[in-house]
């Protein structure tokens, strides 16, 4: 379980990662997608901190500070609960996969380091 735990919480760290750094630079396919679903340009800063501080988290859950691991996945899911709130608001369904797939990660993490 614990190379499980590894997998999942590796690939969850790159993912929020990227696309903390994706929201960051603004780029072109975070903006559009910000429009669609109502987001305030400039909430794009704080979220895109929320993502790295979770990435943070799960490295150092994964390091062996299992409560910040837990801690980080727990806010994770529920971030990405909310992103699909968000698009659900928004009628935007045609790429709720992609909050879909971080919710995904971040409640396997979760489940794992909760197992661990």
């Amino acid at each position: 379980m614990l190379t499980g735990y590894a997998i999942i919480t590796a690939i969850a760290i790159l993912a929020n990662a990227g696309i903390a750094i994706a929201d960051f630079l603004r780029a072109k396919f975070v903006l559009a997608n910000s429009v669609e679903v109502g987001l305030p340009e400039n909430w794009l800063p704080w979220l895109a901190a929320l993502k790295a501080a979770g990435a943070a988290g799960l490295l150092l859950g994964l390091m062996g500070v299992p409560v910040i691991g837990v801690a980080a996945a727990t806010g994770l899911v529920l971030f990405f609960i909310g992103a699909i709130a968000a698009h659900i608001r928004a009628r935007v369904y045609y790429n709720i996969a992609f909050p879909g797939g971080y919710l995904a990660l971040a409640a396997a993490s979760l489940v794992l380091a909760v197992a661990r």
